[in-house]
């Protein structure tokens, strides 16, 4: 009975917002009473996330959590438009992360796990790396039958020219106009190889489909709709593909886009301390040894040390060229021009 108190519980009554909710729980307190309810803005899904707020909550038992999952896109909206008071701010987007911090939105937090953090995984004491999760290739092992899996974007391109009629329409990538993560991941491979824009091409010719997030992708693959996901979260395949043998994950050999998933405080939260707590959790649990429950990839990998491991894309203030506005919009035009043919 004790157990199935402390599972996670909807939220009956819907809050009225200007941003769009994809799902609202709140993880009750495991003690007898709750001192605090930190309210969490994220845009990881609540399924992969909770076993990190058990955890968190198994050394706070006081502590509730109002966890609400939405886009990268819409925390912009909640923060910045509606100016929302959050305790703590969760994203895959790192260059919207910046730029909140950047603009005023976001205060300082600084412990012993902050300070225990590489250099590329925090900035300003605000914004603050706890994964690094690899943009993937999910195939459909039955679409590729009788013919090689692609290793690189090379073979991928190749493949697809060689073989039109097969992946015609049965390709999704993200809708960079309006995900935040695949706005960051087609910006950096357009800055690692000029391969972007003839897979863009040739991905526009095909009739690709656009998503908005990385789950809608690898369920489409696995339910037959999709041959390729192009540029999903490995971590999400991971554990969504996890023992299956009908779709392969691909790291791409040519180069591998490494994202940090970050969190930073707001400046109008109502609980910095206890959210300062839930960061350090976060990074004590990222920087640890793998562990076979964790979610999320350990910001480094086991034996490696920041040093000699592979290099992510890093937090500062470099992120915020890309969101410039009128350079947004030259490479959202292009990106337009070979996608929406």
């Amino acid at each position: 009975m004790r157990a199935a108190l402390l599972a996670l519980f909807t939220l009956i009554s819907p809050v009225a917002s200007a941003y769009e909710i994809e799902d609202r729980t709140l993880f009750a307190a495991t003690g007898a009473t709750a001192d605090v309810t930190l309210k969490v803005l994220s845009t990881a899904d609540t399924d992969v996330f909770a076993p990190i707020l058990r955890s968190f909550q198994a050394d706070n038992p006081s502590v509730a959590v109002d966890y609400i999952t939405v886009s990268s896109a819409e925390i912009m909206v909640a923060v910045v438009e509606e100016q929302e008071a959050f305790d703590l701010v969760i994203s895959s987007a790192m260059d919207l992360q910046i730029k909140l911090s950047n603009d005023g939105y976001a205060q300082p937090h600084r412990s012993s796990a902050t300070q225990a953090l590489p250099d590329w995984a925090a900035w300003r004491e605000e914004v603050f790396g706890f994964t690094r999760e690899p943009a993937s290739i999910v195939l459909s092992r039955a679409a590729f039958d009788g013919l090689d899996l692609p290793r690189t974007r090379p073979d991928l391109i190749r493949i697809l020219r060689e073989n039109p009629d097969r992946f015609r329409g049965r390709i999704g990538t993200y809708d960079i106009r309006q995900s935040g993560l695949g706005y960051l991941f087609a910006t950096q491979d357009s800055r690692n190889s000029e391969t972007f824009w003839r897979l863009s091409e040739t991905l526009g010719s095909l009739g690709t489909r656009l998503y908005c997030c990385s789950g809608a992708m690898i369920d489409d693959v696995e339910e037959g709709e999709l041959a390729i996901a192009y540029n999903v979260l490995g971590s999400y395949a991971t554990a969504r593909l996890d023992g299956g043998d009908s779709s392969v994950i691909v790291l791409p050999q040519d180069y591998v886009t490494l994202m940090l998933r970050s969190a930073l405080i707001p400046a109008n939260a109502a609980h910095p301390d206890t959210a300062g707590a839930l960061v350090d959790h976060l990074i004590t649990d990222a920087l640890g040894d793998d562990l076979p429950d964790r979610p999320f990839p350990a910001l480094l990998p086991m034996g490696q040390d920041a040093a000699t491991a592979p290099s992510p894309i890093r937090l500062g203030p470099g992120l915020l060229v890309f969101l410039d506005r009128l350079r947004r919009e030259n490479f959202i035009r292009a990106w337009e021009a070979s996608m929406l043919q």
